[in-house]
């Protein structure tokens, strides 16, 4: 299936230090998202420094990852910036942090005036299942998106 970048429109915004998605963020986890089919996808490399137990991705960076990727098919799908209104989180099967990677993968299943429901799911190298999430998304309208977040499109890059 074909698979194409999609271009992170914060790039060279000032101030912008997202500890999911800035390149820049020496802390950050540092996700880049492409866009595959109706789903909007990352493999992202697990690290020791955010074990919870040892060489186990904790939970909570787990959240991060699964909320991250909502926003993004959120800005790419529907095109438009908002927040997480509510998050739920169902746990399968750990992840271990010396992985050579994992996928994510999300996508919007439900928009009701401005809001969006948007299922997303991790899953470890052989394709297990491992986390999934349902994100309740606020979402912005067009002129304080862009005004307030400096929101204007989310596109995407030329082929990979």
């Amino acid at each position: 299936m074909e698979r194409r970048k999609i271009r992170n429109p914060w790039i060279g915004k000032e101030g912008y230090n997202c500890f999911g998605c800035a390149p820049t963020n020496e802390y950050g986890v540092k996700m880049e998202f492409y866009e595959e089919g109706d789903k909007v996808v990352c493999q992202w490399k697990p690290r020791a420094e955010y074990q919870g137990w040892i060489d186990t991705l904790h939970g909570g960076i787990q959240a991060v990852l699964l909320d991250e990727i909502c926003a993004w098919a959120v800005m790419r799908q529907l095109q438009r910036a908002g927040v997480t209104s509510k998050m739920e989180t169902r746990y399968k099967r750990s992840i271990k942090t010396t992985e050579d990677w994992i996928r994510l993968e999300a996508k919007v299943t439900e928009v009701k005036r401005n809001l969006a429901v948007v299922n997303a799911s991790i899953y470890n190298k052989v394709g297990e299942l491992c986390t999934e999430a349902q994100c309740l998304y606020f979402t912005f309208p067009p002129e304080k998106a862009r005004l307030e977040m400096g929101f204007e499109r989310c596109d995407l890059e030329d082929k990979v």
